[in-house]
Parts: C-alpha cells; structure tokens; sequence
C-alpha cells in the first residue's frame, strides 16, 4: 500500500492522497457496489474519493483525509484477513476513529493507525464491534465475571452478549446459557397465557432467541433448548439455584427490583459469567418501585471483577432514524427535570 501527502495549492489546511492497494478483487469488495462505501466516507468524513482502479484519491482537510485514509486501510485489513466488508463495517469503522480522535493524546505518541475492533466469532457467524462502547463491552465480556450493559434500545447490548455467550458454548468452555428476563409488560397487559413453562415466556424472550438463531444454526439452538443446555428460566425461578459453568444473560433488567437483582446477583457459580442488560430511561414497574439496574450499577461500580459498559445515542446501530429518536426523548426528560428543580426552588 503507497501513499503520498501533500497540501493542495489553495489552501494550506487542505490536502490530498492518494492510496494503492495491491489486490483488485478486495479493492472491488472495498469500494463497495456502485462505490458505496467511498461515497459514505465521503458524507461522513467530509471528503472527495475518487476511485481509479486499485488507486483511491482522497481529498479534503489534513485531519478529514487522514481519517479517511485510516478506514480504508482498517477495511482492507479486513477483507485480507478474509471478512466480508459492507456498509455497517464503514459505519462502525467511522466511528471508532472518530472517537479515537475526539480523544486527547500526548504529541509524543505514535500516529494513530489501523483500527483493531472486538470480535466475537462462531461456526455461522463473527460480530465485529461498530462502536467504541461495544468494542468495550465485548472486551469486558471475555475479561469480567458481571457485566452490566446500559444504555437505549438499537446499541447491541443484548445481541452481543447472547453472541458471547453462544461462542464460548461453542468452544465448550461452558455447558449451558441461561436466558431471563423479568415478565413485565411494556405498559400492556397481555392477560392469561396458555402452555408450558417455555410458551409463557417465549413472548418476553424473543430478542434473545434471535440473536441465538443469528449465531446458531435452528437445528442446534431447538436441540440445545430441548436437552436444557440452553435454558428459558424467568426470573422469579432463579431463587435457590447456583448457576456454575454457565453464561447467565438478564436482559431487561432495567424492570428488575431491588431484591430480584440482589436474588439474581447472588446465583453466580464457578466458572460461571453474568451479563446484565437494561436502559433505565425505560422502567415498567409500577410507580414507586425501584429499578434493581439502576441501583445495581451504582452500588457496584468499581467493585473488582464487575464491569459497567453505558451506552448512549451515538452508539445506536439501528436506523440512523432511532438515534435521533433517543436523542429527542433524552432531551424532553432533560427539560422536566429542569422544570420541576426550577419549580422546587421557587417554592
């Protein structure tokens, strides 16, 4: 891979590049079909891309070009290890320099260079992590026996860690995954529902089947749940039980109180890991009643050996359309809540 820097006649915070990549056929899946990857670096770094053959000339501010630069060079690192590239890759790549950047470093450090994400890998599948936060949090998975994921809807927090835990199933370093979830309605009542233990609470557990499905052939995850390796247990059946050599996944735990998490928390086994999922802006308790996440985080955090990923709207890798969603609701709680202290102080 060449490359020359040099700033453009008319302006000297401008400059231009131009990147050769040896391999035709991964410099096609680099650029994407009909060059839609150039075009969303472009959109989002703010430069121009203009393909020739295996060369790419990009142009734009020193800082802009540079970050370009990095993408490409961090995606075709990729597809020569083999990985597919698509859109959702650039996107997640894009991210992570931006906020690698947005971070202060010392002038004597080496320059930034390729980005190196969190992977999490199975027989059908590998996840590579799209924002900083979930680089982080999956990291935290492999290190940490409790991790805690909260944040809004749309930021992976339950996918990835029934990705982790469906890994690690594989590679038999544990003998079965645990789902749960607390069974409380979002603001709905869904009345008496017929069938087995599993049927009443497959409604409440279907994220986590999907994600199960998206990482596990059909056949294996339905023999798997028949032979109790993996296991539905809803939250009020956990009481009593140590739960070792196992992945424990709680996934809206947000709706937990606070004697259901200390009830949960205390289940770990040997060689056994917990993940807690929730988004505390989203309690469907009965008013009064407090979150066991909230609480949770707070008293554990720093606690060694329990690790607290937050998540925020930036790291929304659902439509582009549910971060600013997340980002209008965060502000109308914002303004309340600076309503109601004005009104106590006028009081």
């Amino acid at each position: 891979m060449s490359r020359h820097l040099s700033p453009t006649s008319d302006n000297a915070l401008a400059s231009q590049l131009e990147l050769a990549f040896d391999d035709n056929r991964l410099v096609a899946q680099l650029y994407g079909d009909f060059d839609q990857n150039l075009a969303l670096i472009e959109q989002r770094l703010k430069v121009t891309a203009t393909p020739r053959g295996n060369h790419v000339m990009l142009k734009g501010s020193a800082g802009s070009v540079d970050q370009a630069r990095r993408v490409l060079e961090s995606l075709y690192s990729l597809l020569e290890e083999g990985r597919p590239v698509d859109m959702s890759d650039v996107d997640g790549v894009i991210r992570m320099i931006e906020t690698e950047d947005s971070q202060l470093t010392l002038p004597t450090l080496e320059k930034k260079g390729k980005v190196r994400m969190a992977q999490i890998a199975t027989r059908k599948s590998t996840i590579v992590a799209r924002t900083p936060a979930q680089d982080a949090y999956m990291r935290a998975m492999d290190r940490a026996e409790l991790v805690f994921g909260v944040g809004p809807a749309g930021t992976g927090k339950t996918y990835l860690a029934v990705s982790h835990a469906a890994s690690l199933l594989e590679r038999g370093d544990i003998n079965r995954i645990i789902l749960s979830r607390p069974a409380v309605e979002a603001g709905e009542r869904l009345g008496f529902l017929p069938g087995d233990m599993k049927e009443k609470v497959d409604p409440y557990l279907r994220p986590l089947y999907d994600a199960l499905y998206d990482m596990m052939k059909p056949e294996n995850v339905e023999r798997c749940i028949t032979s109790g390796i993996i296991e539905v247990a809803p939250l009020a059946f956990m009481r009593g039980r140590t739960l070792a050599n196992a992945v424990v996944i709680l996934d809206e735990a947000q709706n937990t109180t606070s004697m259901q998490m200390k009830m949960f928390l205390t289940r770990l086994g040997e060689n056994s890991k917990m993940i807690v999922t929730g988004d505390p802006t989203q309690v469907d308790l009965p008013r009064g009643e407090k979150s066991g996440l909230i609480e949770a985080v707070a008293l554990l955090d720093g606690v060694e050996g329990v690790h607290i990923t937050r998540f925020g709207d930036k790291d929304v890798v659902r439509h582009a359309l549910v971060g600013r969603i997340v980002r209008a609701y965060e502000a109308d709680t914002a303004r309340r809540l600076k309503d109601k202290s004005s009104e106590g102080v006028a009081r």
